[in-house]
């Protein structure tokens, strides 16, 4: 499985990273976990039917994080991913805190995968 990431996300990274400093630590997990099983695994994750496009893309809703002590998986931070199967590859497509957006940005997604 080979894991890619995308400009837009690494700045997200560089971002939240400031204000939460085991983040990067926090990822290293998810991507161990995506890497052996990449595919949709509700409650954590689940794929985003209503984009329209042909592209697999998974939204990781439960992510451990140290920075938030006592809150388990509940800690509030949302990956966005593209998985294509075939390809055994998956690309990182956008990391938020969902206390600061809502819900992933369509239009990155759009632009990078239509």
């Amino acid at each position: 499985m080979i894991i890619e990431e995308l400009d837009e996300y690494r700045k997200d990274l560089k971002r939240l990273s400031m204000k939460y400093r085991t983040l990067q630590e926090d990822l290293e997990v998810v991507k161990k976990v995506l890497f052996v099983n990449p595919k949709e695994r509700p409650p954590f994750s689940f794929r985003i039917n209503d984009l329209g496009l042909e592209t697999c893309v998974i939204k990781v809703k439960k992510i451990a994080s140290k920075s938030f002590k006592g809150k388990g998986v509940n800690s509030g931070f949302r990956l966005i991913y593209a998985h294509f199967e075939q390809e055994e590859r998956v690309i990182l497509i956008e990391l938020y805190h969902k206390s600061n957006k809502e819900i992933e940005d369509k239009d990155r997604i759009y632009n990078n995968f239509t």
